[in-house]
């Protein structure tokens, strides 16, 4: 098991650079080697067993460089197993709900089913005023989005433990399938 993972994210002030990290350290404590790495280093993903993909979102939509990301390598993404995340919704709740029920923004729905990625997240994200232009900061008051950090730690723990879990079980898997295979 020498092929890495790949754990890429589009994040704008840390937050989904945060949840990424977390994921990929997870990842590496159940013993997959596991690069974490923002979007615009990633170059190529053919040397990737898995894709781990997380995007902020910002007014219902991905970070460009994410949707980018997406459209050029959807034919590879399409060839390995492929979980893609989504952080932002501020507040209390379950989160899709705070995103009116959408796990992944609609313009990108054609491209996530050509790669019929195997499973997407929606998590709680961070909101920072300090960080924030002066545009940014009247647009969250207008919508008077709950400032905050409101990340999930134990569901994103949770997360990634199930997509180490099933790398570890296709590993085991491909492992039997060649066992089996070798001429007696």
């Amino acid at each position: 098991m020498d092929a890495h993972v790949l754990v890429t994210y589009a994040s704008k002030y840390g937050a989904t650079e945060d949840i990424a990290k977390s994921i990929g350290e997870v990842l590496r404590q159940a013993g997959l080697p596991t690069d974490v790495l923002p979007i615009d280093r990633v170059h190529n993903v053919l040397p990737y067993r898995a894709v781990i993909l997380g995007s902020a979102v910002y007014v219902g939509g991905w970070r460009k460089e994410a949707v980018s990301f997406l459209k050029s390598y959807k034919h590879m993404l399409a060839e390995r197993p492929v979980w893609l995340f989504s952080s932002g919704p501020t507040g209390e709740g379950d989160p899709v709900e705070l995103v009116k029920g959408w796990r992944i923004p609609a313009k990108l729905k054609p491209i996530v089913e050509h790669i019929q990625p195997r499973d997407i997240a929606v998590f709680h994200g961070a909101l920072d005023t300090q960080q924030l232009n002066v545009i940014e900061k009247w647009m969250i008051k207008n919508v008077k989005a709950p400032v905050g950090d409101f990340r999930d730690w134990d569901a994103i723990n949770f997360w990634a433990r199930g997509i180490a879990d099933a790398l570890k079980d296709a590993v085991v898997d491909d492992a039997c399938l060649t066992y089996h295979s070798l001429p007696t």
